[in-house]
């Protein structure tokens, strides 16, 4: 038994290791074409564009909330399903279509992926191997998600008197509405829309601008950027976890088929909480079939939370038997996340990222 599970080890390290090397030889070309050949001045540009590519996302995405704000006062002469067709389809534009477009201009990426979008979307040769991370995967970010709900929890039951504190630390979930138009919209946004953009922007664009520069680091900071795009402190934590698996999927695979796949997955199992509730509040939870379902769909997903824990855990010794390319040793590890983190856009970058999980405070402070 245990040469069987020596040699499969073995063996997964050695397909993924084929996998990192065509990907280096695969995406090289555009990535040179692109920054140059690794070096400190090039990584110093990519840390800069990554900043200012984030700066207008979080800018948009307050550019469209702020809409939203003067489109409420007209929401009862729209009608609750066009308000809420709406908001959603600002929601499309101003928080994915047009920071997308910019982060894809700015990085040059339509004439770079010219021709290689099939290559980026290529079936992995083991595709339900890659598919069976899911159990693992959604047990890594969830579990974070139920141990950041604890901890926030802890704080907040100690807290008294400092109810914008308790309101920022509070686990931030969709509420449920009675519109399907509107729901349904959302749920479209949540399956498709999400992990067609956001896998495309991170784990392609971003992934593949700092992805010279070694791999585990392209992985951490296109993981970091992946959680602070979701705009809170609760998510924050478990969207960077899920960052870090669906980074390490697209190393392994060198494709984004599996990573967007997953990703549809994960956002499946929110959007069905999200339509149970829905139909649960439409009954007025007097609905016994409604209510049985969403216990039985609650259940369902903790015993997958549970199992997907125990899974990443066990696998945890595999894990670490991988070691990520790292084509540029010119600096080190921890001077590569200072650099990122000195570079002048990249601090405007977390001027507004403070800003959005403070909820606006830190805008409304500065202008004040």
């Amino acid at each position: 038994m245990k040469i069987e599970k020596d040699n499969e080890l073995q063996e997964d390290i050695e397909n993924l290791e084929q996998h990192a090397q065509q990907g280096d030889e695969q995406c090289n070309e555009s990535e040179i074409a692109q920054n140059g050949a690794p070096t400190l001045h090039g990584y110093k540009v990519v840390c800069a564009k990554l900043g200012v590519a984030m700066s207008v996302y979080f800018l948009f995405r307050l550019l469209g909330g702020w809409i939203l704000l003067q489109l409420v006062g007209f929401s009862n002469e729209m009608g609750e399903t066009l308000f809420g067709l709406l908001s959603n389809l600002i929601q499309i534009i101003f928080v994915y279509i047009i920071p997308l477009l910019a982060t894809a201009l700015i990085f040059n990426s339509f004439k770079n992926y010219k021709g290689k979008y099939r290559q980026l979307y290529a079936k992995p040769k083991r595709l339900a191997r890659a598919l069976g991370t899911f159990p693992g995967t959604f047990g890594l970010g969830h579990g974070v998600a139920l141990l950041t709900m604890l901890i926030m929890y802890l704080i907040t039951s100690n807290l008294s008197g400092y109810d914008y504190i308790e309101e920022l630390l509070r686990p931030t979930t969709m509420e449920p509405s009675t519109n399907l138009a509107s729901i349904f919209m959302l749920v479209f946004i949540m399956v498709i829309i999400a992990p067609l953009f956001e896998e495309f922007w991170v784990r392609g664009i971003m992934y593949d601008a700092l992805r010279p520069y070694g791999v585990g680091m392209a992985i951490i900071i296109s993981s970091l950027l992946f959680g602070f795009m979701h705009g809170n402190i609760f998510m924050l934590f478990y969207t960077t976890a899920y960052g870090f698996a669906f980074g390490y999927i697209r190393y392994a695979t060198n494709s984004l088929f599996t990573v967007t796949i997953l990703h549809a997955i994960v956002n499946s199992i929110g959007a069905g909480a999200l339509i149970v509730t829905t139909f649960a509040q439409i009954t007025n939870e007097e609905n016994r079939i409604i209510n049985t379902i969403s216990w039985i769909f609650l259940l369902v997903v903790l015993a997958i939370i549970i199992i997907g824990v125990v899974v990443f855990l066990s696998k945890i010794p595999k894990i670490r038997k991988y070691k990520f390319e790292n084509t540029w040793t010119e600096v080190g590890p921890w001077k590569k996340v200072a650099l990122f983190f000195v570079s002048i856009p990249v601090i405007l970058m977390m001027v507004l990222v403070i800003n959005e999980l403070s909820q606006g405070l830190l805008i409304s402070l500065i202008i004040r």
